[in-house]
């Protein structure tokens, strides 16, 4: 049973996660680079609640962050897309690469799809993305999503970390993309 939608891009398939992505996720989450700002690095165990966590948010929003799948190789290669937990700063669209992955554009292409996605199907009228502000490979992302700083944000516990909210409307989203 599927519990969200496939998106296919030119290099990448997006789909809810599944437990086969377990071991791929965990080696993922307890990387200490890879893992640097997305709450720093985690064992296994941790690891596990939060796959079921992102998987579990599909059930009960209807939409949730997407396994990164690799088209060529069929491997892993992180995740991405639509995250809010109870209060969040707003309807983000995130991304976490996996670290021999970077710099390949993965980031930027599947947020591509999942912004196209959350505007057209869930109807989302804002896409943030919250990042600190030591991140600079993020905010490069946001940069060429056409996304810029739009304020200042505390995450929410159990995170409670300053971070910027980048972001942009639906309309100049479909401006900058042409309709």
């Amino acid at each position: 049973m599927s519990l969200g939608p496939t998106l296919v891009t030119e290099r990448l398939i997006l789909r809810p996660p599944a437990a086969e992505d377990f071991e791929t996720w965990a080696a993922f989450a307890a990387d200490s680079e890879a893992a640097r700002f997305l709450g720093g690095p985690q064992p296994p165990e941790a690891a596990w609640r939060v796959l079921c966590t992102v998987t579990g948010a599909w059930a009960i929003a209807g939409f949730s962050m997407f396994s990164v799948i690799e088209k060529a190789s069929g491997r892993w290669v992180g995740r991405l897309g639509p995250w809010r937990p109870h209060g969040w700063p707003g309807t983000e669209v995130g991304w976490g690469i996996v670290r021999d992955c970077w710099g390949r554009g993965y980031a930027t292409e599947g947020a591509t799809a999942a912004i196209d996605w959350v505007f057209d199907a869930l109807g989302w009228s804002e896409v943030i993305h919250c990042i600190e502000a030591d991140n600079f490979a993020s905010q490069a992302v946001a940069r060429r999503l056409g996304s810029q700083v739009l304020r200042q944000a505390v995450l929410p516990p159990p995170l409670s970390q300053p971070v910027e909210i980048w972001g942009q409307t639906r309309e100049a989203w479909k401006a900058r993309r042409g309709g």
